[in-house]
């Protein structure tokens, strides 16, 4: 069985369920040592990753966290921050505590996430990779503020791997069409009468089966190589592993 990611010193944050759960799989079965983090729920994975609580927006915590990391891994190669979270929002309707909220959920947390592994990474090279997503590019008018901080998060992404280049540290995000929680979320929030309209949206507007991806098979071979040492020459891109949903490009 190949493993490319072998000797390689990996944190995961919001990893207990979703894209975060998922990239704990995927780097677990190519080899990679990790760190998971959650916040609230608790992780029921059963791979070889080390757990640690941690609530991303917080800067101590997280400060905490890559150290404690770096004790146990001896070193750090890579994070995939997912931690985030899809809230509704509908324009005309959003109050300064919705901003606050997911302000601090998705972008406070990516900022933070992304220097503390910085500190970590700049002696000798790594990879960081951060979730954007596709309502960042078309636009939501159901989760607006979402689609918003999102955008925040790309155009740090892009700063970042400007900034952090002559360091070797590259710094990408993904947009992922995937069925996840974050997915049942948005057709809890839309209804049951909505239900064959999402369907019938999804197979019209995801050229490659009509579906969105499953984050195990679709998601984690793509989070393999971004960790990897192929990905070397790849930073400050908005990679969209979503089927054909948004076709990211000039």
């Amino acid at each position: 069985m190949s493993r490319p990611l072998e000797g390689r010193r990996a944190v995961v944050t919001g990893a207990a369920s979703g894209l975060g759960a998922a990239a704990v799989r995927a780097l677990s079965a190519a080899g990679a040592q990790i760190v998971a983090t959650y916040h609230q729920t608790k992780p029921t994975d059963e791979s070889q990753a080390t757990w640690l609580q941690c609530d991303a927006r917080d800067p101590d915590a997280v400060d905490a966290m890559i150290d404690a990391a770096v004790a146990t891994l001896g070193g750090l190669d890579v994070l995939i921050n997912a931690a985030g979270l899809w809230q509704q929002g509908i324009p005309g309707s959003i109050t300064a505590d919705d901003i606050d909220f997911l302000l601090a959920t998705n972008v406070k947390t990516t900022v933070l996430t992304n220097q503390a592994a910085y500190k970590a990474m700049r002696a000798s090279g790594g990879r960081i990779i951060n979730f954007g997503s596709a309502e960042a590019v078309m636009g939501s008018p159901i989760s607006a503020v979402y689609a918003a901080t999102k955008g925040a998060v790309q155009a740090w992404t892009r700063s970042a791997a400007k900034a952090w280049a002559a360091d070797k540290v590259t710094v990408n995000a993904l947009a992922p069409a995937m069925q996840t929680r974050g997915a049942d979320r948005l057709r809890e929030f839309l209804g049951p009468d909505a239900a064959p309209f999402i369907d019938e949206q999804i197979k019209a507007t995801i050229p490659l089966g009509g579906a969105l991806g499953d984050p195990d098979r679709d998601l984690g071979p793509m989070l393999v190589f971004l960790a990897g040492e192929g990905s070397h020459f790849i930073t400050g891109q908005l990679l969209a592993v979503d089927g054909g949903l948004i076709m990211v490009g000039g």
